[in-house]
């Protein structure tokens, strides 16, 4: 039989993942493209032979996505594997219409072929939307298997911007080893929390390397998950966030809604700040596709360090990146906390936004009047900053998950807005935790 040609659609995660786990060494396929979108500067790049393996000596080309229906013809693709997350049931259905309509089969991938087998218990945490709350859920999870007593080491979802190969596998246990690897801001909004709880976070490109190295110093694994992404281990607890704040997109996007049928446990989130109607909605999505699901209630509680110093001020708020772009959402926690302690004013940097942030606004027209924490490199910072300076405010309000004074330089004054996972009610994470691994 000749081989079959394979293309595969992804974000430099997912896609990644399935080649490794799957087509890498498997002499029936061979694939001659990835193709990238939503990450900025990652097409143009290959992905290295030291990676590809022994079938790939030239390592596997990586172009726009933009280019999908041209490379099927000239590269006579055979198959497309869709490998990225957090997109409408529509959107993945045109994208395939497109394919179809070009030649070649269109496959999603599912978890008997990607997910790796640990020989230590997994939790997973993933959710049904960028945004939902996964990593406080994680964070919180974490904090409880210690006090357990489990030796616990976090693996995030791949982030991968840099050389591939050096990030082949990354161990984060300080904050020196932000600086050692590189990191994008929106890694270290993923990294520097379990960092500042003094855990290990593992994350990097190859996931059955990084697997068995962080199976050497954990007897329990958490899989801190990207997007809405499935997990890419099997877990033995599955846990997914669901947001009260979009209701219906638990079941309207890709692969959210697979998590939500697949999960043991899921959280409801942000209560506190929901309206009822869509809390409503969302329980009852949940009990249409999954009634044997354990759910879990819980608010996001917001904290700032003065927030008399936040009242009567005009103020700038920035939230994380990918939230407020895929994610689509229009604010987060710093609006909260903006009206809830009494600023007179938030100011839309959109006017004021300059380089790379003012096309990530024409890309994402429907951000709403806040910032978007974006610093995939060098420049992206830089234009960050600027468009930071550039905003006439009193105080910024930054409710990312890290110190941006770490990362940034602005004249501006900032206040950090944090959040934590809290549960309401009973059955708690903690109630479940404890009864599935016992101290």
């Amino acid at each position: 039989m000749p081989q079959v040609r394979v293309l595969i659609m992804g974000a430099a995660g997912r896609d990644f993942h399935n080649f490794n786990v799957y087509f890498r060494d498997n002499a029936d396929y061979n694939v001659v493209a990835f193709t990238a979108t939503q990450i900025p500067n990652i097409e143009g790049r290959r992905y290295p032979s030291e990676l590809a393996g022994k079938l790939y000596p030239q390592g596997i080309p990586i172009f726009p996505e933009t280019d999908l229906v041209k490379l099927i013809r000239e590269l006579q693709v055979d198959q497309v594997v869709f490998a990225y997350s957090d997109v409408s049931h529509e959107y993945v259905m045109h994208k395939a219409s497109a394919v179809l309509a070009a030649g070649a089969d269109f496959r999603l991938m599912g978890g008997k072929a990607t997910m790796l087998k640990s020989v230590k218990p997994i939790v997973a945490i993933c959710a049904v939307r960028t945004g939902s709350g996964k990593s406080q859920t994680t964070r919180r999870v974490v904090s409880i298997l210690r006090n357990l007593g489990h030796q616990v080491v976090s693996i995030r979802h791949p982030m991968p911007y840099g050389d591939l190969v050096k990030q082949a596998v990354q161990r984060y246990a300080t904050f020196a080893d932000l600086d050692k690897y590189e990191c994008t801001i929106e890694e270290r909004e993923e990294y520097e929390p379990h960092i500042d709880l003094g855990a290990v976070i593992y994350a990097g490109v190859d996931y059955e390397r990084i697997l068995r190295q962080a199976e050497q110093e954990a007897d329990m694994i958490v899989w801190d998950g990207g997007n809405n992404d499935l997990p890419f281990y099997q877990p033995d607890l599955h846990i997914v966030v669901d947001d009260p704040h979009r209701p219906g997109h638990d079941l309207t996007y890709h692969p959210g809604e697979a998590n939500l049928r697949s999960a043991n446990l899921i959280v409801i989130n942000k209560i506190d700040t929901a309206n009822r109607d869509d809390i409503a909605i969302v329980r009852r999505n949940i009990k249409t596709v999954n009634p044997q699901a354990i759910v879990v209630e819980a608010a996001s509680p917001i904290f700032v360090d003065d927030p008399a110093a936040i009242a009567g001020k005009n103020v700038l708020i920035i939230e994380d990146g990918p939230t407020l772009t895929h994610g689509e959402m229009k604010y987060g926690a710093g609006v909260i906390a903006a009206q809830r302690f009494g600023a007179a004013n938030i100011i839309d940097p959109r006017p004021y936004a300059v380089g790379t942030l003012a096309e990530a606004y024409q890309k994402y027209p429907n951000t709403g009047a806040v910032l978007p924490a974006m610093g995939y490199g060098g420049q992206q910072v830089a234009d960050l900053e600027a468009t930071i300076e550039r905003t006439p405010c009193d105080l910024v309000l930054s409710a990312t998950p890290i110190d941006l004074t770490r990362v940034l330089k602005v004249n501006r004054p900032m206040q950090r807005v944090r959040y934590e996972l809290q549960e309401i009610g009973q059955p708690s994470l903690a109630d479940v935790l404890k009864q599935k691994y016992p101290s």
